[in-house]
């Protein structure tokens, strides 16, 4: 009998000993399983259209269908456009007695899933706001405590891109708040691409590789060349924080070396369009975040933009250089101090970008000498010219032209 009970509690120990093994393994299996962004998004830089930079608080469900139908008819939507986000100040002042996030409804009396079902019956992606804090930036309920809620409310939605904000967030380390967060968007089910929207303060881009799909490197964008306040700044200075955050690794200049397929340094939303700039420097603009691969998310009121803006934005040969499928940054290759400056960003099957962007006040007679940069361009190439949508020879005499002041010459060199 004594044996026989030895044998039984040898047996048990063994099947016991054997069901931890398994209920640890499963557990590190689902941890594992959740641990994880969704793969197989935002494979170039995300591109559509954020309400913020033109509306701020100022939104609602009219606002966002009538953009939709304008992006649809100015080609905007065909040209790669295909998320629309709204942003903060979409919900209620407080969450519902169950703790859920309730869409304002004044704002968006269809509710939120009505407006994403609509959004993806026209083609489109829909994308919504969310904050690491207690609150947002303008007040309303952040995220924090509620990850998995509201990643599950999301997800039911039909959310397909969240842009998640860093407001009211006191101590909390960046990389827990972002990392809590992906986990609960992995855990809900549904593939969405995660924005993080932390401002640099926190180097995201050391870090942020398998957290999201895009994070930000600079405060809140500004229609202005080089004007700075506050959180604000205009896109040159933003440039310029690109080009100067880290020293040259293997050629390249500033944070562009962290980027690729599926994680993108994000200089913010565009500006293009908006009363503070002026033709030229949208277009520079424009030029120059499609050079540094940023997320191309328009920023302006679409009901009165004008056919020279659309242009800009709807431009195929400078937005195949921003969603190029090897997903290479630009860097800066050379600077005359308050003149002008050259980018250049690595394409497909060997071809090359090459921007030379007007940084003066003054109109600028440029001479691009290419022998000068045989080391970047050992072949010969011929030049096509993106904005004026022409052919300009080849890297076998040099170039010579005339910008305007804040002005660009966008090229692509291919060979011959």
């Amino acid at each position: 009998m004594q044996n026989t009970l030895k044998h039984l509690l040898t047996r048990r120990g063994k099947l016991l000993r054997s069901a931890l093994t398994g209920i640890a393994a499963a557990a590190a299996l689902a941890a594992t399983s959740q641990a994880q962004k969704f793969e197989g998004l935002a494979l170039t830089p995300p591109m559509g259209w954020n309400s913020w930079n033109t509306f701020e608080s100022n939104i609602n469900e009219q606002l966002v269908i009538d953009t939709a139908e304008e992006m649809k008819a100015n080609g905007m939507l065909d040209a790669g456009y295909q998320y629309i986000v709204i942003d903060d100040t979409w919900s209620l002042r407080e969450r519902d007695a169950d703790g859920n996030l309730v869409a304002d409804p004044e704002k968006f009396p269809s509710g939120i899933k009505a407006l994403a079902d609509k959004l993806h019956a026209m083609g489109f992606k829909f994308g919504i706001y969310g904050d690491a804090g207690k609150t947002t930036c303008a007040g309303y309920p952040g995220s924090q405590g509620h990850e998995y809620q509201d990643a599950r409310t999301f997800a039911a939605w039909g959310v397909d891109y969240l842009k998640y904000d860093w407001c009211a967030t006191g101590t909390r380390d960046a990389k827990e708040a972002y990392t809590t967060m992906r986990d609960a968007l992995h855990a809900a089910g549904r593939p969405i691409v995660f924005s993080i929207c932390e401002w640099g303060d926190n180097k995201p881009w050391e870090w942020a590789q398998d957290i999201g799909h895009l994070w930000r490197i600079s405060g809140d964008i500004y229609d202005c060349w080089d004007c700075e306040f506050k959180w604000s700044r205009g896109f040159k200075v933003i440039l310029d924080g690109y080009h100067n955050s880290k020293p040259s690794v293997v050629g390249r200049d500033g944070l562009g070396q962290y980027a690729g397929p599926g994680g993108w340094n994000d200089a913010d939303m565009l500006e293009v369009g908006n009363p503070g700039l002026t033709l030229a420097e949208s277009r520079s603009h424009f030029t120059l975040w499609a050079m540094i691969s940023s997320p191309l998310m328009a920023g302006n009121d679409m009901r009165v933009a004008t056919p020279e803006i659309i242009e800009i934005l709807t431009n195929k040969e400078i937005i195949a250089l921003n969603q190029d499928p090897d997903g290479v940054a630009g860097w800066r290759i050379f600077t005359a101090p308050d003149k002008y400056e050259i980018w250049v960003k690595p394409l497909h099957d060997g071809d090359w970008a090459v921007t030379v962007l007007n940084s003066s006040e003054e109109t600028q007679d440029v001479t691009v000498e290419w022998h000068r940069m045989e080391q970047t361009f050992p072949d010969e190439y011929s030049i096509r010219d993106l904005w004026a949508g022409k052919d300009l020879g080849d890297t076998h005499e040099p170039l010579k032209a005339t910008i305007a002041s804040h002005d660009v010459l966008a090229l692509r060199l291919s060979k011959k």
